[in-house]
């Protein structure tokens, strides 16, 4: 589904920004993303879904490059950002039938699709609203329609429970583990640890740009939580620094 071969980025000054990364997203997985602010999550992310460009290696979505084939792989694709950038000028339908145009979506199946995600996500009332009147959770939960009108053979998200309220993040778990269980998959990054540990089969802790952990959740962790593991490996990078 997703492949991610030895792949790097450098900014203009030659300064690494990810190093080498190799990741292997399959059918039926959930796989989380994990590292600090500023580790390389979403230049990764970011590098995957076409929007940054990258040095070294490359990323296939689904048999297709990136590089070569990006209109190709970015059909297969929903990508949901932590900040959403909305056409705050239109309304809710608007934007969705927008993007629904995009991806050449017939009447029926957006019809279909967004009864299906307005339902789950409690915005069929509003979606003849304004975006600019939206709250910023509102934005996500449109976002997040949006994405998945055209069904997505791979969801990509960084930072998606930012901004949800409790009932739209438990429907959006929901809706992942349904993805995955269709044979589908996701990949996405998060700062909430312990939601990681109990939504995904397997992991990747990012450090510094680099993969420091990469596998099944249960090889990874072993008998110690997600949170854990990452607090160790923020620990042996600060002893190797006074070192």
């Amino acid at each position: 589904m997703l492949k991610v071969n030895h792949v790097t980025k450098r900014y203009e000054d030659g300064t690494k920004a990810i190093t080498d990364i190799n990741l292997h997203i399959q059918s039926g997985d959930i796989y989380g993303f994990i590292g600090s602010n500023g580790a390389g999550k979403s230049t990764m992310i970011k590098s995957i879904v076409g929007i940054h460009p990258f040095n070294e290696g490359e990323i296939w979505i689904d048999g297709y490059s990136i590089k070569t084939d990006p209109v190709h792989c970015k059909k297969r694709i929903a990508f949901i950002p932590d900040t959403p950038d909305l056409y705050e000028h239109l309304t809710g339908m608007q934007y969705i039938n927008f993007m629904a145009d995009i991806f050449e979506i017939s009447s029926p199946e957006r019809k279909q699709s967004i009864d299906k995600y307005s339902t789950i996500f409690e915005m069929t009332s509003k979606l003849h609203n304004s975006i600019a009147s939206y709250s910023h959770g509102m934005k996500q939960r449109i976002a997040i329609i949006a994405a998945l009108v055209h069904r997505p053979a791979l969801f990509i998200l960084d930072e998606p429970f930012v901004g949800l309220d409790p009932t739209a993040s438990y429907e959006l778990k929901r809706l992942m583990q349904e993805h995955a269980q269709n044979g589908g998959a996701v990949f996405f990054s998060t700062h909430v640890l312990e939601v990681a540990q109990k939504l995904c089969n397997k992991v990747a802790i990012i450090h510094q740009g680099e993969l420091v952990k990469n596998g099944f959740m249960d090889e990874v962790v072993g008998s110690k939580s997600l949170e854990e593991i990452f607090m160790e490996v923020r620990n042996e990078s600060k002893n190797m620094d006074i070192i």
